[in-house]
């Protein structure tokens, strides 16, 4: 089966071609940060009308890179949500007239679950069941995975996902959108233990988190310190860094004790962080635990893991309506089971 996977949740179109037998075909992707950064985050309307300007091109592009032609098609996958109303609209808009056109079958994906399922696209791919750690610039959550759809949520953020925090973080130091690639750039200058960051929730019982309360820590300190020293800067990014990385690794080795699974995937944009890579490796390899990441490229949204969710759910027999869907918020836990 040969799926066309479509990504417009937030500011990246992303599109892709998989082959149920020869894998991964084709993909584009278009990112929306330079239209963006001036705002210091996304402007929704911008995003949904740069979406509109850049689909149809890259539609053809993935086209031409795989060799087929619209008609080689058999089924659609596209992102219904979580994400941007006006972004997940021009998606769904573009999927489910051209499935209708094409007479095959489509299918709103989560957009968590894409990127919980995207190492599966990588030659080292985790079995199930395992644990997840999804991290993104509006998510962070810890979900035990026994199959395709059969997700229990074991922790989240209460307040500010994560990579939220290193967007508000980074504007605080007039650094500019996305946060987290600058102030990991950074950080690498830096000294993590210049300075004191506290390690939220790290002390109480549970798999929640909180960013939060580091966030308003690091803005005290950005106020007394003279940021416009490049060290000040490089120790504040190194501290606030580390910080949320051994929060994360906490919270993590103790889902691993509560859950007994030896497998952990750690998905979305902050994934895509070499010193949360590196030490979350380190920590987790002492005690036998595998850790599976998706390529660099396919951290961030993408329509690449759109097709893999798609074409799992579409060769299961599951369909949506040609009614386009769009959830801006949609639990996680309330995906149907693939048996």
């Amino acid at each position: 089966m040969i799926v066309l996977g479509i990504e417009t949740s937030c500011d990246e179109t992303g599109l892709a071609i998989y082959d149920g037998e020869k894998g991964l075909l084709a993909h584009e992707l278009y990112s929306q940060v330079r239209l963006h950064a001036d705002f210091g985050g996304v402007v929704p309307e911008l995003a949904s009308r740069d979406h509109i300007r850049k689909i149809l091109p890259l539609l053809d592009r993935v086209l031409d890179n795989s060799n087929l032609k619209k008609e080689n098609l058999d089924g659609i996958a596209y992102t219904a949500g979580p994400g941007l109303a006006g972004s997940l609209m021009v998606g769904g808009a573009i999927a489910t007239s051209l499935a209708f056109a094409l007479n095959i079958p489509v299918i709103g994906i989560h957009h968590m679950e894409a990127h919980l399922l995207s190492p599966m696209l990588e030659e080292k791919a985790p079995s199930f069941p395992f644990l997840a750690l999804l991290v993104s610039g509006g998510h962070t959550q810890i979900v035990s995975v026994r199959g395709i759809g059969d997700y229990e949520l074991l922790g989240e953020s209460l307040d500010d996902a994560a990579g939220e925090a290193f967007d508000k973080v980074a504007k605080l130091l007039g650094l500019g959108y996305p946060g987290g690639p600058i102030i990991g750039e950074l950080a690498d200058k830096g000294n993590y233990k210049k300075y004191h960051f506290p390690r939220p929730m790290t002390d109480k019982p549970g798999l929640d988190m909180s960013f939060s309360g580091l966030k308003t820590h690091t803005r005290n300190l950005i106020n007394e310190q003279d940021i416009k020293i490049p060290e000040v800067k490089h120790d504040i990014c190194a501290g606030f860094q580390e910080a949320v990385i051994d929060t994360l690794i906490t919270k993590c080795k103790r889902a691993i004790e509560q859950t007994g699974l030896n497998s952990l995937v750690i998905a979305g944009g902050v994934s895509a962080n070499h010193r949360l890579r590196k030490k979350m490796n380190d920590t987790l390899k002492q005690i036998g635990i595998n850790v599976f990441y998706s390529r660099l490229e396919f951290c961030t949204d993408n329509g690449a893991m759109i097709a893999y969710a798609g074409h799992a759910r579409l060769s299961n027999g599951e369909r949506s309506t040609v009614a386009i869907e769009t959830r801006p918020r949609w639990p996680l836990d309330t995906l149907r089971e693939i048996k």
